[in-house]
């Protein structure tokens, strides 16, 4: 069995569970979320508590009760707290501000880009040059995030670009003359 899989998953207040017909629905003070599951295992709902029960026993079972276990926490956590990236935008020139529900970033190229953002992800621009992404849904929000970073990775000699805040672009040296 998953070392992951068993924990059981308690539920805050304020925040109600339902799984019926394979299909979980998540509701809290965030938001709601649904998730279909899968057939491998079963949710046993009760009290204030949500364990993953597998319905075979084998190796790809076991692997999903923890996938499962963690996909329904994040879930549960989603709703009742909500999930934060925090992006930061490194390079002379490089900014970006809010413009209705899109980011418009100056990333060094010759036009700026529009970036838009999906359904159930909100952003707020602090100083031109952090952004910061919230959302209930983690999938989602790291997803978004990871397509921002890329429109203009770090690059490693001058660590211009867009990074995680509290990532660490290791350095590397640029030439050197002859003489």
């Amino acid at each position: 069995m998953s070392r992951v899989g068993k924990k059981a998953i308690k539920i805050p207040q304020k925040t109600s569970v339902e799984f019926k017909d394979g299909v979980i629905v998540v509701k809290g003070e965030k938001g709601t979320l649904t998730r279909t599951i899968h057939p491998a295992v079963n949710l046993s709902v009760e009290n204030d508590t949500i364990a993953v029960v597998i319905e075979q026993a084998d190796r790809k079972a076991d692997a999903i009760q923890g996938l499962t276990r963690s996909l329904v926490a994040n879930m549960v956590d989603g709703v009742s707290k909500g999930f934060e990236k925090v992006l930061e935008i490194n390079g002379i020139g490089y900014r970006a501000e809010m413009k209705g529900s899109s980011i418009l970033l100056n990333l060094g190229f010759s036009h700026p880009i529009d970036f838009p953002l999906p359904e159930g992800i909100s952003a707020t621009v602090d100083k031109n040059t952090v952004i910061k992404l919230t959302g209930i849904d983690k999938e989602k929000l790291g997803q978004t995030a990871a397509s921002i970073r890329k429109l203009r990775k770090p690059e490693p000699y001058k660590g211009k670009g867009i990074k995680y805040a509290g990532e660490h672009i290791q350095r590397k040296a640029g030439k050197t003359g002859t003489k």
